[in-house]
């Protein structure tokens, strides 16, 4: 296949940026290749260029076909391992993205690398996700973004974004998948022993629940929740701990923990029956009575609600027993 053919996908060395991430997107890329000329000499394969700042430009820093080209069709910003990247920092990655997207370039994202894609002012207005660990900063930073931290990829067509720090796997296999076409992906995903896209990020998200809101009362009540459980409490027990009308209660507790009481207590009995799911091997309707549900059928509806995943499908994926059967199932006998 002649050098023009190659299809171009552009990684952002910002400062701080993850280097797993941007070796681990170069090599599935390399494989992504690979597979694709295993199954036709004559299919599509990918350039991969790194891109990071050189005075007041952005350039190439690594091309994987050195030579001359448009430039990158797709251009990924990769997580980073430390605080999100400063505006100010920002703001030449920022107008060299608006750039290349004005020039019909898709644009994606890895957990914080939101942040860099989120200053080029490309996702006011539209969805997208990160790690669920920078939810709250990037929708106090960018407060006009659709953001929704329990979808782990979000393809909204020209941009795309991906959650956690892994989510770089996600992300790569779904540019592959619009790219080299859902076969390939496959003996991609499967090359490399990961999942294919379809998870959800609120799968792994544990409950943390606000405490540094600064309203006295309603942490009390917090505090108080947490030793009972969630299990049997009332709206009018919680109104009465915390020395408040029920009303007013009612309005405080939802503007300092973003959760209706229901749902925060659901929360936290959910967050008790994960753990349960995860260490014991306990029936899983004594797991619900456990956390305080009487009816199971409750209880499963509720633990779908909150985490994507039926009890059992949860167990399945992160029990450590299920996990320690698997491993040495698949270890080859030693000695």
């Amino acid at each position: 296949m002649d050098r023009d053919e190659a299809i171009e996908i552009g990684l952002v060395l910002y400062p701080g940026v993850q280097a797993a991430s941007v070796y681990g997107l170069t090599d599935l890329f390399a494989v992504a290749n690979q597979m694709a000329a295993a199954r036709s000499p004559d299919a599509a394969h990918l350039r991969v260029s790194h891109w990071q700042r050189s005075g007041d430009a952005v350039t190439r820093a690594f091309d994987s076909e050195p030579g001359p080209g448009d430039g990158p069709v797709v251009i990924i910003v990769p997580p980073t391992l430390g605080d999100p990247i400063d505006r100010e920092a920002a703001q030449p990655y920022a107008a060299w993205l608006r750039a290349r997207h004005a020039a019909g370039a898709t644009l994606g994202s890895v957990c914080a690398g939101a942040f860099v894609l989120a200053e080029s002012g490309l996702l006011s207005g539209r969805p997208a996700t990160t790690h669920w660990a920078y939810q709250e900063a990037l929708a106090t930073r960018f407060p006009d973004i659709a953001l929704d931290a329990d979808k782990l990829v979000i393809d909204d067509g020209d941009i795309i974004t991906a959650g956690g720090y892994m989510a770089w796997t996600d992300l790569g296999l779904k540019i592959v998948d619009r790219i080299l076409g859902s076969a390939v992906m496959m003996d991609t995903a499967r090359f490399m022993l990961v999942d294919p896209p379809g998870r959800e990020q609120r799968f792994y998200n544990p409950f943390a629940p606000r405490l540094t809101h600064g309203d006295a009362a309603i942490l009390k009540v917090q505090h108080w929740l947490q030793q009972v459980g969630g299990r049997n409490v009332t709206a009018g027990a919680m109104a009465e701990k915390a020395g408040l009308e029920e009303r007013t209660f009612l309005r405080r507790f939802h503007k300092a923990t973003g959760l209706k009481p229901t749902e925060y207590c659901q929360h936290l009995r959910v967050s008790k029956a994960r753990e349960l799911l995860e260490s014991s091997t306990q029936p899983i309707d004594q797991v619900a009575w456990d956390v305080g549900y009487d009816d199971p059928g409750s209880f499963r509806k509720v633990f779908i609600k909150v985490t994507g995943l039926a009890p059992s499908d949860y167990r399945r994926r992160f029990g450590a027993e299920q996990n320690r059967s698997a491993f040495h199932e698949e270890m080859p006998a030693m000695g």
